[in-house]
This record gives C-alpha cells, structure tokens and sequence, in this order.
C-alpha cells in the first residue's frame, strides 16, 4: 500500500515542523506533501495538491480549521480531514464531524497512536480516541425522535452494523461480533451511508445517536 499523501495546516511553526519530522521517519506510512500555516492557504494547498489526509488545526488565522474543513470537503471530497487540535470544546467536536471531519484528534497523544489512527483513513475508520468519541456521543444525544423514515428504511442488520459502529468497532470486530466476513461488512456500511445520506462511519454513528436510530452506546 502506497503512504498516506498528508498535508499538514497548523499556524504553530514549532509544532507544525515537529509534526513533520516526526512522519519523515515513518515514510513507509506517509509522505508530507506540504504545509500551510493558515486556513486559506491550507485550502487553495488541499485543491492543488489533492492530499488523501490533511491533518488541521482549529485555532488558525485567515480562516480558521473548520471553515477551511468545510471548504476542503466540498471542494475535494476524495481528502479526508482529520483536525489534530489542543481544543476539546464539545461545540468544536461535533462542529467538526458535521463538516465533514474523518477524524478529531488532540495534540497530546502520542506518535504510535497518531501512526495508528492514520491507517484507518484508507478502511474509513473513526479516526477518533475513545475519550473524544465518547464526548462526541454524550454531545449529540438527545431523546429518539423524527427517526422513523431512517431506520425503516435500514435492515436489522443493518441497524446492528450501525449499532456496533456507534459503539466505535473497527470492521474486524464488527465482522467478529456478527459473524459475518469483512467484506460484508463493507456493503452494509456503504448501504447504512447511502439510506443516511452521510459521508462516512463517524457521520453515521452521530446520525444514528442524535436521532435515537440507535441508542447511545460506550465507545470500545
């Protein structure tokens, strides 16, 4: 498998060149193909780069990380971003995930969990800790409601894929779980996106939650 394309767009020189040398020395799992110190400049870099992952900031000048996130998805949907920020304001978190964020990262994780969860871009996994998905989830719940056309249209199964997926299960545990193979998995989640009209995993999850298709379950 070729290494993640990454364009990295964080106003903090220090951090953001840190950032970078520490993915030089794992070249095997991506390559960075630029930098950008503003949201704007991340977004005019993400049209003419095309990155699979752009790794954003939040608190940036000329446009912060989730305006230049919400431009990105639009203007490239085949980027993943993924916001790698101090900022753990729920209002952040789920603002994020709305625009269309793969992932919510905090900067204080370490190297080897940052290189673990960039291998899930590519098998669209929740690029999210479990304290970040569990605040997200307590965040977006509210009491089952307006639902019904939803999760009609879902199969059992379906609704038990989406469940496990709440709970923030990887494909092989949900393939586990069900007994079922990955690959089947696989169509039950492009099924469950396209009857959710959603982007990806950690959309449909918070759909899911905040609309009472499932109820609110631990993150694994």
């Amino acid at each position: 498998m070729l290494p993640l394309r990454v364009l990295v767009a964080d106003d903090h020189r220090l951090f953001r060149q840190g950032l970078i040398g520490l993915m030089k020395t794992r070249k095997d799992l991506v390559q960075v193909v630029g930098e950008a110190s503003t949201g704007h400049e991340a977004m005019r870099m993400a049209e003419a780069l095309l990155p699979d992952v752009v790794l954003m900031d939040i608190f940036m000048p000329d446009g912060d990380g989730l305006e230049a996130t919400a431009h990105i998805r639009e203007t490239c949907p085949q980027t993943a971003v993924v916001m790698l920020t101090s900022s753990e304001a729920d209002e952040h978190v789920y603002r994020a995930i709305q625009l269309g964020a793969a992932g919510y990262l905090l900067k204080d994780l370490d190297a080897d969990e940052l290189f673990t969860m960039l291998t899930g871009v590519n098998t669209h996994e929740v690029l999210m800790t479990r304290a970040m998905g569990a605040k997200l989830l307590r965040h977006i719940a509210n009491p089952p409601h307006e639902a019904e056309s939803q999760k009609d249209s879902l199969t059992e199964r379906e609704i038990d894929v989406l469940r496990l997926v709440a709970g923030g299960a990887s494909n092989p545990q949900i393939a586990e779980t069900l007994c079922i193979s990955i690959n089947t998995v696989k169509v039950h989640l492009r099924n469950i996106l396209d009857k959710l009209c959603v982007e990806n995993r950690t959309q449909a999850a918070a759909y899911a939650v905040r609309r009472g298709i499932v109820q609110q379950t631990a993150v694994l």
